[in-house]
């Protein structure tokens, strides 16, 4: 039997999120024969997550669904077990980069990989806290219809079972390593209010993720489809294409992997740093593998809390960071473009030690290109005016740090690539 994991990570109450994806499990387990290891990591505060947990126990029982609920008491006792059998010579660096104390949005799913490991199950198939389901003549989109059928076989089986596809045919003795779509709905990062203010600021900014030395026109095409995912257009039926999918096209909320991608390498575990969970994205291009694109997109939508006093500074620092990072992985991103399938071994299986050898090139970088974004940051938010300029005030004397922290996050990325093997086979025994 398939065995999957649908996975759930949050750390703010989302009760209608957990009966529904519960919904979208009871799908894959009816509709395709799947046993669906349904993982919800929960983070939230202790009233949060004894809600949850009442949700859960009331969740309808489902065959084929086996629903596990695990807060961090849980989740760290289980990485200690793990990090103890692989036998790490810095065990606990590792539970920091696993379980680190403040948001991560890489740590979170490598710890859903370990745990869909530890479980046995062959592919993870991740959604979000604040997105739900689109609906289509009164019944949910479920993204897991187009994930299940060819993940992880060969590509040629798709073709052969009728899937759409462009793909190369040199590239259909490879396995199907992801499958994902989009959102449709409110921007993916939380700045609408800044286009709202000020157009030009807002491109200003958005265009500091892109490498330094592109051309003007090329910044602006990226400004205007950053964080947009697939619009606005409501599902009004399926499309599905076999292909090497364009990282631009999906989403972490609304993905799948195959467990020979995320058994090898993980996700970036930096913390605080919006994007730092779209690496494999990445990788799963530039290595050639082939995937399915469908456009069974989720619906995004924003939390208040990010707009609040303290929410507010929090979230505008991730995103300053996440800007930051680009330095490092725009450079990791061009070294696996140009090394195509030499990113795999002779079993179509991405090799970490090139992974870790990029990373590790990437960090001697000069950074004046990151002090030239900072000073970009602080001129647009100055101009914003209001909390925007506190929050600039407020970068201003963390320049060093976080010109230092968006450096050590790529080392501690290296470290955790470097000893993922190990973890893995721990979590798998």
């Amino acid at each position: 039997m398939n065995r999957i994991c649908l996975c759930l990570p949050t750390n703010r109450a989302c009760s209608a999120t957990l009966t529904a994806i519960n919904d979208e499990a009871a799908h894959a387990a009816q509709r395709f024969g799947a046993d669906v290891q349904l993982l919800i990591l929960d983070s939230s505060d202790d009233r949060t997550r004894a809600e949850h947990a009442r949700i859960v126990a009331g969740l309808h029982p489902v065959p084929g669904v086996t629903v596990h609920h695990v807060d961090e008491s849980g989740q760290r006792a289980f990485l200690r077990r793990t990090i103890e059998r692989a036998a790490l010579p810095e065990p606990d660096r590792v539970l920091d980069l696993m379980l680190p104390p403040t948001v991560s949005y890489g740590a979170c799913t490598n710890r859903a990989f370990l745990l869909a490991a530890a479980l046995g199950c062959r592919s993870l198939h991740r959604r979000d806290s604040d997105s739900t389901y689109q609906l289509h003549a009164g019944n949910p989109v479920f993204p897991v219809h187009h994930e299940l059928p060819w993940l992880g076989g060969p590509a040629a089986e798709a073709t052969a079972g009728g899937l759409r596809t462009d793909l190369d045919p040199a590239l259909l003795g490879r396995p199907v390593s992801l499958a994902g779509a989009s959102f449709i709905g409110e921007l993916s990062v939380d700045i609408g209010e800044i286009r709202r203010m000020d157009e030009g600021v807002y491109h200003d900014v958005v265009s500091l993720w892109a490498p330094g030395d592109w051309p003007e026109e090329r910044k602006r095409q990226l400004v205007e489809e950053s964080f947009t995912g697939a619009g606005t257009a409501p599902f009004t039926g399926d499309r599905a294409t076999l292909t090497v999918v364009d990282p631009m096209r999906v989403d972490m909320c609304n993905i799948a992997f195959d467990r020979a991608i995320y058994e090898r390498i993980p996700l970036p575990p930096a913390t605080d740093t919006i994007g730092s969970d779209y690496f494999l994205l990445h990788l799963v291009h530039d290595a050639g593998l082939p995937g399915i694109l469908h456009n069974r997109h989720i619906e995004n939508f924003h939390t208040p809390e990010r707009r609040t006093d303290t929410g507010f500074p929090a979230y505008q620092r991730r995103f300053v960071k996440f800007l930051l990072s680009m330095l490092y992985f725009h450079d990791v991103y061009d070294r696996m473009a140009a090394e195509g399938a030499g990113l795999l071994d002779d079993r179509h299986r991405v090799r970490p030690d090139r992974i870790v050898e990029f990373l590790r090139g990437s960090t001697g970088l000069d950074r004046g290109e990151n002090v030239w974004r900072l000073d970009r940051v602080d001129t647009a938010y100055r101009k914003l005016g209001g909390r925007y300029a506190t929050f600039a005030e407020q970068l201003a004397v963390e320049r060093g740090q976080l010109l230092d922290k968006a450096k050590s996050d790529v080392e501690d990325y290296a470290y955790l690539t470097e000893v993922w093997p190990a973890l893995m086979e721990a979590a798998r025994t």
